[in-house]
């Protein structure tokens, strides 16, 4: 019996987050508000009204090819900076083995960004989480509905200045009563194996 010996190599790892960061700053220079690194991640904090076009040209620019977005949700800085909100984008190039962190600055007064699922269609449920959770408006997003909380659900429990407690018993979510009634309605089928 012959013994056939494969060897795999991936490709060499692209750039560092820095060099893309920098990429970033030279492309867009009046869009950069700040590069950090921390413990070893570099986050590219921008403003929020160019975004498709920083994410398009990450996405397509043959060296950096960023064909998956990882993950993006929001952050509530409320008290701790200026602008209140963020919005995190975790972008990875396959081909390439890099990836870099995007913080779009969005204000409280105007909790609005542009959708980014024209360039990555998976953003479609984080987007929808985000707005969800936060309240954050992604303009030209083709169904922005809650995802986790029910439609008529009032508030984004994830703000910082959400009761910790939820709503008053007074203010509490109309639909309560009736899931409190159909589970013990419900309780004669459970499992208990």
């Amino acid at each position: 019996m012959a013994v056939v010996e494969v060897r795999l190599s991936l490709p060499q790892k692209g750039m560092e987050p820095a060099q893309i960061a920098e990429r970033i700053k030279e492309k867009f220079p009046s869009e950069v508000v700040d590069v950090k690194d921390f413990a070893g991640q570099v986050s590219v904090i921008l403003k929020r009204n160019r975004i498709v076009e920083i994410c398009r040209y990450l996405h397509d620019e043959e060296d950096l090819l960023f064909h998956h977005l990882k993950d993006l949700c929001g952050v509530d800085y409320k008290g701790k900076k200026e602008v209140r909100f963020e919005v995190v984008y975790n972008l990875y190039s396959i081909k390439h083995r890099h990836m870099i962190r995007l913080r779009a600055e969005v204000p409280e007064e105007d909790p609005k960004i542009n959708s980014v699922t024209s360039i990555w269609s998976g953003a479609d449920w984080h987007e929808r989480e985000c707005f969800d959770m936060f309240g954050i408006i992604f303009n030209g997003h083709y169904d922005l509905r809650r995802i986790l909380m029910p439609e008529d659900w009032e508030g984004y429990p994830l703000r910082k200045d959400y009761p910790l407690k939820g709503p008053e018993p007074e203010n509490e979510w109309p639909g309560l009563v009736e899931v409190i009634e159909r589970s013990k309605a419900l309780r004669e089928f459970e499992w208990e194996g």
